[in-house]
């Protein structure tokens, strides 16, 4: 399809030929459409929810809530953080919408999203130099640059189990909770999955459900969240730290206001290696993770130092020596820290209730699911509602959900059916004018979300203006560029220890995907030099005209 004025009609008032297109209206999307619309952009947001959010529309499973300290989840500009208290040191679903309705009412944000409106194609037009793009709406938008912000985690998972369709009760996945909630009190509540969502809905679920049923693949490395409410001093408090820890965020690996320490688990005695552990967990959130020794990602040594410290914290929560085991094992599932581990409150604890159950499915797997529960090997369990805790095909899957053609026709799902490639976890070659905040190898799964948004969203900006200024149309990066890129990201991760761990970060959680490393892994500092050498070297690996 040419683009002629002939073909124009978005299905409203608003002009199709804008200057840039942003898909997803979360923290990222958002950042893109204040930053370019401040430099005279015409742009324009689609979003598939309701609200802004991003993926904080979607979760509203119960128990949802964010694994990052409230302080540094949000936008570091002083104008909206000063004007801004979250009422827990981890804040809930609740209050990250409340966030994003008083960052909408600061910028004015949502005069220029398309709500309700979800992607279904985009093709590129040689000959304008514009993408196509196709709604659900039947709408078409024609923009000169597609900046596509749709997160990690905007594909769930579902697997292939018999029967699923056939149970009768209340069936719903995490990401596509129902809005008005479901109600679990006094129901026998099935939940498969033990990742972040799946720890979340059972602490909740344990509370107030007639029978829990926990279908376990691999135990969660999970780590003590220390929730906090903050009184009056404390956000004061909070508020006077700030300005440090955004600074902060672009100096640590994963753009946090922690980040490892500068020695190694190995030149201490046991110890004293024990007592940093102990300060560590007693931080509790991401400290025992990414506040840890420098080391213990890397060497398999070190990393056995802080499972057997975790094992043992952990056991001592769980009073059936057996269930202990199940949840702890003796010999680690995978390498401490190389799945992204979720925060708890009390999920150990409630394996201790006698209306809880622990299924482990390696033992005794799920052969189907019935109209009235689910049959494992050994015994079928009767279930009024069924959580999906299953989690994401994580960075890729969003994408492959839409038709994207590139300039000679071939889709994105075709360009990365062996692998991923991009230059800079920005570009691919043969989609001129498509560019990705926090997409397949970036930072983006190993970096805090708003740090990202900002960090590299500036270079998005930046990269766009450089284009305007110069009278350039096209930007596409070369073949060459993302192979070394390639080379690069998979290098770093193989000096690590993350692919001894079937994650989403290598994409080992989706039957037939490539495992590769999908995540920018040698962090947020780096990452950053990399941009700036491609800058100083006159943006080399792109090809601009």
């Amino acid at each position: 399809m040419v683009v002629t004025d002939s073909n124009r009609g978005v299905g409203s008032d608003a002009d199709p030929y804008i200057d840039v297109l942003v898909v997803g209206a979360g923290f990222a999307g958002l950042y893109q459409l204040h930053s370019l619309r401040a430099r005279g952009f015409s742009v324009r947001v689609v979003e598939a929810g309701a609200e802004l959010g991003g993926i904080w529309y979607w979760n509203c499973y119960p128990g949802a809530r964010v694994d990052t300290l409230g302080a540094i989840y949000q936008y570091s500009d002083q104008d909206l953080w000063q004007g801004w208290d979250y009422t827990e040191l981890f804040p809930s679903w609740k209050e990250v919408r409340e966030y994003f309705r008083y960052v909408d009412e600061k910028l004015d944000l949502s005069r220029d999203v398309s709500f309700n409106t979800r992607i279904t194609a985009a093709e590129f037009d040689e000959n304008s130099r514009r993408w196509i793009v196709s709604t659900d709406g039947d709408a078409k938008i024609f923009p000169r640059y597609l900046v596509m912000c749709i997160g990690f985690a905007s594909k769930p998972y579902l697997p292939r189990i018999d029967g699923l369709d056939d149970f009768a009760g209340e069936c719903h996945h995490t990401a596509a909770w129902p809005q008005d909630g479901v109600d679990l009190s006094g129901k026998r509540v099935g939940v498969i999955g033990t990742g972040a969502s799946g720890v979340q809905v059972v602490q909740e679920a344990a509370r107030c459900a007639k029978q829990l049923t926990v279908f376990q693949r691999t135990p969660i490395l999970a780590l003590p969240m220390r929730q906090q409410q903050l009184d009056e001093e404390a956000r004061r408090a909070v508020k006077a730290s700030l300005p440090d820890r955004f600074k902060k965020r672009a100096e640590t690996f994963a753009g946090f206001d922690i980040d490892f320490l500068d020695r190694s688990a190995l030149e201490l005695t046991a110890v004293e290696r024990r007592q940093i552990y102990e300060e560590l967990w007693e931080k509790g959130g991401f400290y025992p993770w990414l506040g840890t020794f420098n080391d213990i990602l890397f060497d398999e040594e070190a990393n056995a130092t802080a499972y057997a410290f975790w094992r043992d914290q952990t056991h001592q929560r769980i009073k059936d020596p057996m269930v202990a085991e199940k949840l702890a094992p003796a010999i680690a599932p995978h390498p401490f820290g190389t799945k992204r581990p979720s925060l708890e409150q009390d999920y150990y604890e409630a394996f201790n209730q006698d209306n809880v159950t622990l299924v482990d499915i390696r033992e005794t797997p799920i052969e189907r699911i019935t109209s009235s529960g689910i049959s494992t090997t050994l015994a079928h369990y009767e279930l009024d509602t069924l959580v999906l805790a299953t989690g994401f095909d994580a960075l890729t899957g969003g994408y492959f959900a839409i038709d994207i053609r590139g300039a000679n026709g071939m889709t994105l799902h075709q360009k990365w059916h062996d692998g991923v490639r991009t230059h800079l976890g920005i570009a691919t070659e043969g989609f001129p004018n498509l560019l990705m905040v926090y997409g397949p190898q970036s930072p983006a799964g190993f970096c805090n979300g708003p740090t990202c948004a900002e960090l590299q969203g500036d270079k998005i900006v930046e990269t766009l203006v450089y284009l305007r200024d110069h009278e350039f149309t096209r930007i596409e990066a070369s073949r060459q560029a993302e192979e070394l890129w390639r080379e690069h990201v998979l290098e770093v991760a193989g000096q690590s220890l993350f692919d001894r761990a079937d994650s989403w970060y290598v994409g080992a959680n989706i039957p037939g995907k490539p495992r590769e490393m999908l995540n920018y892994p040698a962090g947020v500092p780096t990452y950053l030099t990399k941009w700036s050498e491609c800058v100083d070297a006159g943006y080399l690996g792109f090809d601009m005209c």
